[in-house]
């Protein structure tokens, strides 16, 4: 069940990437923050970098979530993935849901950079719920081919949403 005023497809998503509390996670697509309130939830000593185009949605994103922001766990990048630059290995986790460039176009070196952001055993999930459900199993092809392509041990991941609508989800192992 998902938390009042939480999309199912966010609960649904943190729950599966399944963050340790001492994890170091970045959400890619933070939009106002939903989920980065149920991971920071779990990440009692870890902490939570997240990043968006909207600088409308960061600013909601950091006062939902200002106790965790001021405690100095999480903070809010308004930037898109192209432009972000972490050291390697920065990342436990990695969250994207609804984030379409992995899908409608090449993300080769959007794929690149998220593999080297990972600290070895580092887990990527990229997750969407389309509005009808009938691309899911499309969207996850196309994905999980991508994935694999950067070195990725991949699993598709399905739930049902209240909705009807179908979440997929590319999960990714980083190997070695």
């Amino acid at each position: 069940m998902a938390a009042a005023g939480v999309p199912e497809r966010l609960t649904w998503a943190v729950a599966v990437l399944d963050p340790a509390p001492g994890d170091r996670v970045l959400e890619i697509g933070c939009g106002r923050g939903a989920a980065a309130a149920l991971l920071c939830a779990r990440l009692t000593t870890g902490t939570l970098t997240a990043v968006d185009r909207s600088g409308t949605a960061v600013a909601a994103a950091r006062g939902r979530n200002r106790e965790v922001v001021a405690a100095g766990r999480a903070v809010f990048h308004v930037l898109s993935l192209e432009e972000a630059d972490f050291a390697a290995g920065s990342f436990d986790r990695i969250l994207a849901v609804n984030v379409n460039l992995f899908w409608t176009r090449p993300a080769d070196e959007e794929l690149a950079a998220l593999r080297r952001w990972l600290a070895p055993g580092g887990v990527l999930f990229l997750c969407w719920e389309p509005p009808d459900g009938r691309r899911a199993a499309e969207i996850a092809r196309t994905v999980e081919r991508s994935v694999a392509g950067h070195g990725f041990e991949t699993e598709v991941r399905r739930a049902t949403t209240a909705k009807g609508a179908c979440l997929v989800g590319v999960l990714g192992v980083k190997a070695g």
